[in-house]
């Protein structure tokens, strides 16, 4: 089944605000020592070091490989990785915890946007730009551009590994819907003369549903996009009129897709990786389609390598030379997996025939020759900072769904 993990920012950032002042502080340093400063981590580590890696934003999925082929390159910077999963919202307390009791035992972290902001607002991350630049050579300029603006939402606390134009996409059994609705007044419309057959799943613990949350502000021409408290008046009411047809609100994306496979539900939203990935998977028969509503705004989401205070230079000597093989393009191809954050490649030129077989062939098989027109096509925004999410999470709870979360 395919991999997410939920994006609870409202608990991750509450968590977080309670720390928020420490953000200036230093942590104690593992291996004995006070965070490095730049200057004092060299190029390369005086022995190969262990790591432990935890990924909470299932990024593993497309960055695993790369990290061991690293390993595999270079014996005399990694002796030994550990990789441990966790939820979003843990990691900020537990790089607190390590922090304050003197031992760093979490030495990297691959996270989306939510754990970022939590770590940066408990003040448990190292700064890595402009601190290391030297270290990521033209590493704006070698961004994919849509992706380089996800960069800066990272404040210099984090580097993106790996990006996606995320959607909001129509997902759709053609049996049912014939013809697509290709606004969203022919999506409501639609829904009013089907109930209960449209669907989306919780915005704060789903992509799909949280990149239509944000897409929907470009399509209905609201007055702010970005500011989902007093520009998305528009949004606010149509996301109201809709709710009257749906039935309930699932608390996580897999359930739209199984409802749909089982015929339950005949639409739901979804983005570029849902739709491909879970075809490849079997959990959705690979006979529905996909559509953009117009006019069409890709909302864009990515996933960052983040390094805690308290390591030791050689520790961060390391993580910076992996970090720096992760970006170059034939790791990057490695990203495009099976379809999971699709395309997945961050920086330029990163074509598919770079990839793997197995990935070439999955998306031969279950891509859309219509993602790579639509992707050069439409413009490209980049998704609310995690703050601004939590605003819009809660006022869609509030006006929309909260009581029709998860009941059916």
């Amino acid at each position: 089944m395919q991999r997410r993990t939920g994006f609870r920012f409202r608990r991750v950032l509450l968590a977080a605000g309670l720390a928020a002042g420490l953000a200036a502080c230093g942590a104690p340093g593992g291996d004995g020592g006070q965070a490095a400063d730049p200057q004092a981590v060299p190029d390369k580590p005086s022995k190969p070091v262990d790591l432990n890696i935890l990924d909470v934003a299932g990024n593993l999925q497309l960055t695993k490989q790369m990290i061991e082929n690293f390993k595999a390159a270079h014996p005399e910077v990694l002796s030994k990785v550990t990789y441990s999963t966790a939820p979003a919202p843990s990691m900020a307390g537990k790089l607190k915890a390590e922090q304050d009791g003197g031992v760093a035992q979490t030495h990297l972290v691959l996270s989306g946007t939510d754990g970022l902001s939590a770590g940066i607002a408990n003040g448990t991350l190292t700064k890595v730009l402009p601190d290391f630049s030297s270290r990521f050579p033209n590493l704006m300029q070698n961004y994919l551009e849509p992706a380089a603006k996800m960069q800066e939402l990272a404040n210099g606390y984090g580097v993106e590994v790996v990006y996606y134009p995320s959607g909001p996409l129509l997902e759709f059994n053609p049996g049912a819907v014939p013809a697509a609705p290709t606004s969203p007044q022919e999506l409501l419309d639609w829904a009013k003369a089907h109930p209960e057959k449209f669907q989306y799943a919780q915005p704060s613990n789903s992509g799909p549903g949280r990149t239509f949350l944000m897409g929907l502000p470009y399509l209905l021409g609201d007055k702010d996009p970005k500011d989902p408290d007093k520009g998305w008046d528009k949004t606010w009411a149509f996301l109201q009129e809709l709710g009257k047809y749906v039935k309930y609100y699932p608390s996580g994306t897999t359930e739209t897709m199984k409802n749909l496979a089982s015929g339950a539900v005949d639409m739901v939203m979804s983005t570029t990786g849902w739709d491909i990935n879970p075809r490849k998977l079997g959990t959705v028969p690979n006979t529905v389609k996909t559509a953009i509503m117009q006019p069409m705004h890709w909302v864009t989401d990515a996933q960052y390598a983040l390094i805690p205070k308290g390591l030791s230079p050689d520790q961060e000597s390391a993580i910076l030379q992996l970090v720096a093989w992760m970006l170059k393009p034939d790791q990057q191809a490695i990203a495009y997996d099976d379809g999971y954050f699709y395309p997945g490649p961050a920086v330029k030129d990163v074509t598919l025939q770079m990839a793997p077989q197995k990935s070439q062939d999955t998306i031969k098989q279950f891509g859309r020759p219509e993602y790579e027109q639509w992707i050069a096509q439409y413009p490209k925004e980049t998704s609310l900072p995690a703050e601004q999410q939590v605003k819009a999470f809660d006022k869609w709870n509030q006006l929309v769904g909260g009581s029709k979360v998860g009941k059916k």
